[in-house]
């Protein structure tokens, strides 16, 4: 058990020591990925709404809004894309969205039109 505490303590300071090899532009082999993500809070002040009417406007959790702002939790491939496109262009998304809810709205009610009564 001993060789092995000393086996994951020994890992983990070559780990640390390649990272701040790799801050510092000194780091060997592997990759560094740089993945830019978008300012949440500058987007939705910058539309000057609250993160309740930015998370019902673009049809996103408010929670994870706050989360996102509040650094908590970073927004994954696709959610970066979206915020990237609703600060670029907030009104094409706001009507992508808008057509989308209304066709499930349409599907949901064609659905419910057509079952049978019990």
């Amino acid at each position: 058990m001993a060789d092995k505490k000393r086996r994951i303590g020994k890992e983990l300071i070559a780990a640390a020591d390649w990272m701040l090899d790799d801050l510092r532009g000194k780091a060997k082999g592997g990759r560094t990925t740089i993945v830019l993500v978008p300012d949440v809070k500058a987007i939705r002040k910058k539309l000057k709404v609250s993160q309740a009417e930015f998370a019902r406007r673009f049809h996103l959790n408010t929670r994870t809004v706050q989360q996102w702002e509040q650094g908590r939790a970073v927004p994954d491939q696709p959610a970066r894309v979206l915020l990237t496109v609703i600060d670029q262009s907030p009104q094409t998304v706001e009507r992508a969205v808008g057509k989308t809810l209304a066709a499930a709205a349409r599907a949901k009610r064609s659905r419910t039109a057509t079952r049978p009564a019990s």
